[in-house]
């Protein structure tokens, strides 16, 4: 027994030997860390840059009312305008045009927001030639509830029909307003109602046509990219005494209660900025 507890004794380790062998791993471990650590890094991909508009060159002190309770812009040229439909009915357009009116905006048509028809304004035939008789420049728009750029696609062929034959002075424009959730357009979003906004303005353009787009404040937030329309005129509506839109509009829808001789009941009244 005492021979064996000997030998047992004699083999032994020392146990600071251990110790050495993980502290020599942990090391390497180290060394590997730093080395890996200071290879140089592929740079961070630099943010998108999201497309940027031109911003509103006026301020609200630059809106005023003139002697005649039509608004003027004081800073630029402005000229005064109406927008009308078979809404208005019959049209005297010789006392438009004596009442200072410089230029009309007319509808062609519009599409059903429950079944999706195409039809023509009652009244376009007659406001485009009364307009044109009493000498003010024309524009033409069009009521979209298209749900696709194929449907956009044919509400201006539908237009571009419709005005053959006139002189069109300003740009087409491309109305599509929300109506409501039950709307066949109910689920539009904006990637939706801006691939059909740029699938009619190529249209109209196609042709030869300057085009446009209409929107308010809501559809400018949550329904149309105006970054995506940038090419196109953009005509805001924004019933308020200055524009203080923060994008630069060629057109401004400033009331839908303007009064006019020649027409019964109000109609919306605009500037436009050449």
């Amino acid at each position: 027994m005492a021979q064996q507890h000997r030998r047992r004794r004699s083999k032994k380790t020392n146990p600071w030997a251990g110790i050495a062998a993980i502290g020599a791993v942990l090391l390497l471990f180290l060394i590997l860390f730093i080395s890996l650590g200071s290879r140089d890094e592929p740079p961070a991909p630099e943010p998108a840059t999201e497309a940027t508009l031109p911003p509103n060159p006026f301020s609200p002190e630059d809106f005023v009312l003139d002697e005649r309770g039509y608004m003027t812009c004081t800073a630029a040229e402005a000229r005064l305008g109406i927008d009308v439909s078979e809404h208005q009915q019959a049209i005297d357009w010789n006392q438009v045009a004596q009442a200072g009116i410089e230029f009309a905006y007319i509808r062609v048509g519009y599409r059903g927001y429950n079944l999706g028809g195409i039809y023509e304004d009652e009244y376009l035939e007659s406001n485009l030639q009364g307009a044109r008789d009493a000498g003010i420049p024309i524009g033409v728009y069009f009521f979209s509830q298209a749900i696709s750029p194929e449907e956009a696609e044919e509400e201006a062929r539908f237009v571009l029909k419709a005005i053959d034959g006139w002189d069109i002075s300003y740009p087409i424009i491309f109305d599509w307003e929300w109506v409501d959730q039950e709307a066949r357009t109910g689920r539009m979003g904006s990637e939706g109602v801006t691939a059909c906004a740029k699938a009619f303005c190529r249209e109209i353009q196609r042709k030869g046509y300057d085009a446009g787009v209409y929107f308010n404040q809501d559809m400018a937030q949550n329904r149309m990219d105006l970054t995506e329309l940038s090419g196109y005129a953009f005509w805001a509506a924004q019933y308020e005494d200055a524009l203080t839109f923060p994008h630069r509009v060629d057109l401004w829808q400033y009331t839908a209660a303007g009064t006019v001789p020649g027409i019964t009941g109000n109609v919306d009244l605009n500037l436009y900025f050449p």
